[in-house]
């Protein structure tokens, strides 16, 4: 009945000029059937092109032609002290779309990584222009946060000018701008995704921000520095070791997994489980995988707590939520104990290179950083900079702007509270009529920070994003697959043309996964869940439906309460 609403209604549109016909061509919830495009100039001519009316800065090109099954321009640029950017323009059948992707960690490298484009054919079959930056400086680190200027570029400046760039080529090299702009990204990118729509909200129509690291100065000095804090032992080497997440996980799956009324090793929503890790303390002598030992029990303990002053006033919006515990190998539980705690590097390239004007002259460990009230106040001259907090999207509403969020409940880097919190924050302000009618959000049981973990984890983002931005209907589920597999088992492999970053991690540093079986499930809008039907195979979508979860020990509040809260 919905759909021939709005269908009707789109019909009665198209001829009172309201929606273009392309746009209706396809009905509700489809992507719009755009002519292809042809260029109107040689590929090398774009070279030559002057784009620093565009981007209020002096900008250097470089185009060349690119062959292949899907053949393209490829300009690269750099604008003006720093912002390298990359954009690739089809050579054949464009159809009139853009998507620029985000960056990840620190940014510092240039890569083009469009995933999620599951069904998404202009992407899979390269008839989009596609651009990246590495916003404005090279290498992970953060060295480069000696520069205003550099902290200027990442913190908004080089993704919205690498929008401009790319917009402004494209019009040189088609004869037209694009119909529609999208812009998609995860971790770091996902808080770039939120900076665009609170910042720049003309510069793209539809936006899809996957685990936002938009509490950005919380998340790089009291989060991750106090994981690495409370899994760092009085002797310097790490506490809990990779063995002894399997415990942790396996205890949180006993407490919770069939809370939602079926045992299927991903836990459905877990805000309402409580872990104890005392619970598994040896009896006698310490079994790696098996039992924890006081100090570990501790430790654990503390990481589900979440970063706290002395008198204990929450720092962060909220922990990482049980089920995630074999994803915290690699991120702040090592191998061995002498092995590196990621979090420790995290926390250290942000507080004493990013944070503060100038930098601290002593640099901070995570030891003897200060989780106090005080430091979270005088790290508000930079979250005013780098954090993509603001809940006010009226005027990315206001241009038609649509924004898919989510997350995965298993991420090790990124509590998925700080999601929940900025849409629930984004319903006070705006009201959440309004936010409902142009923000949709995901959270996906089971999946680690924007890829992986135990539960499916690879769904159509991108091709669901551009559906509701051109055919009018906002997407209700996403039918999502454990990763490297379609729900029919085939493999994904889309990638849009991502390389993969020259800096990763060291050989061994994260351990063999297991292999688990094809699985699929639906993943409504929130705060809809998956309830099994109670008949079927559980590892296929078939065999769930939508429903709305009853309040579990009293109402479950979106807006988180911490010291950070009503800022």
């Amino acid at each position: 009945m919905l759909r021939r609403l709005l269908w009707a209604f789109t019909i009665v549109a198209v001829w009172m000029g309201m929606v273009p016909a392309a746009q209706a061509a396809n009905g509700p919830g489809a992507m719009a059937n755009l002519a292809p495009v042809a260029p109107v100039m040689a590929c090398a001519g774009l070279a030559a092109i002057d784009l620093s009316g565009a981007t209020g800065a002096k900008t250097d090109l470089a185009a060349n032609e690119v062959g292949g099954a899907k053949p393209y321009c490829r300009v690269t640029g750099t604008i003006a002290p720093a912002i390298q950017f990359e954009v690739r323009l089809p050579l054949a059948g464009w159809t009139q779309r853009y998507l620029q992707t985000g960056c990840g960690g620190l940014c510092g490298n240039l890569r083009i990584d469009a995933g999620k484009a599951e069904s998404c054919t202009p992407v899979t079959d390269g008839t989009i222009v596609l651009a990246s930056t590495d916003m404005g400086h090279s290498g992970m680190g953060g060295a480069w946060g000696e520069s205003a200027q550099a902290r200027e570029d990442f913190a908004h400046r080089g993704v919205h000018l690498t929008a401009l760039a790319a917009k402004g080529l494209i019009r040189a090299f088609y004869g037209q701008a694009p119909r529609y702009a999208y812009f998609s990204g995860c971790s770091d990118g996902g808080r770039e995704a939120l900076m665009e729509a609170q910042r720049y909200p003309q510069d793209f129509d539809g936006i899809a921000a996957g685990a936002p690291a938009l509490n950005f100065t919380v998340q790089n000095s009291f989060h991750h520095g106090w994981l690495a804090k409370v899994n760092t032992g009085a002797d310097g080497k790490a506490v809990l070791l990779a063995d002894d997440t399997k415990a942790l996980h396996a205890l949180a799956l006993s407490a919770c997994d069939a809370m939602d009324g079926l045992a299927d090793g991903q836990i459905t929503d877990p805000r309402a489980c409580r872990v104890n890790p005392a619970q598994i303390l040896c009896k006698g002598a310490y079994e790696a995988g098996k039992c924890l030992t006081p100090a570990k029990a501790e430790a654990a303990r503390l990481i589900y707590q979440g970063a706290r002053t002395a008198d204990g006033k929450a720092l962060e919006v909220g922990p990482l939520m049980p089920g995630s515990e074999e994803e915290w190998v690699g991120v702040f539980v090592p191998r061995t104990p002498d092995g590196m705690i990621g979090s420790a590097h995290f926390a250290d390239d942000t507080i004493n290179h990013l944070l503060f004007t100038p930098n601290p002259a002593t640099p901070f460990t995570p030891q003897s950083f200060p989780f106090t009230e005080a430091m979270y106040r005088a790290e508000e001259p930079a979250r005013a900079l780098y954090s993509a907090d603001n809940p006010d999207l009226s005027a990315f509403n206001a241009r038609g702007g649509r924004l898919i969020l989510w997350h995965g409940w298993a991420d090790p880097h990124i509590s998925p509270l700080n999601t929940i919190d900025y849409f629930e924050r984004v319903g006070a302000k705006l009201g959440k009529g309004p936010r409902d009618g142009f923000v949709r959000m995901f959270l996906f049981p089971g999946m680690g920070h924007c890829s992986g973990g135990d539960g499916p984890s690879e769904f159509p983002l991108l091709a669901d994003l551009m559906a509701w931005v051109e055919g009018g209907e906002a997407p209700q589920a996403m039918i999502a697959h454990r990763a490297g597999q379609t729900a029919e088992g085939a493999p994904v492999g889309i990638s849009g043309g991502a390389k993969p970053a020259a800096d990763g991690p060291p050989p061994g540093m994260f351990p063999p996964r297991k292999l688990l079986p094809p699985r699929s499930r639906p993943v409504y809008a929130y705060p809809q869940v998956a309830a099994y039907k109670g008949a079927g195979p559980v590892d296929e979508a078939a065999g769930f439906a939508a429903k709305t979860p009853a309040p579990v020990n009293g109402p479950i509040d979106g807006i988180a309460v911490w010291i950070g809260a009503g800022r």
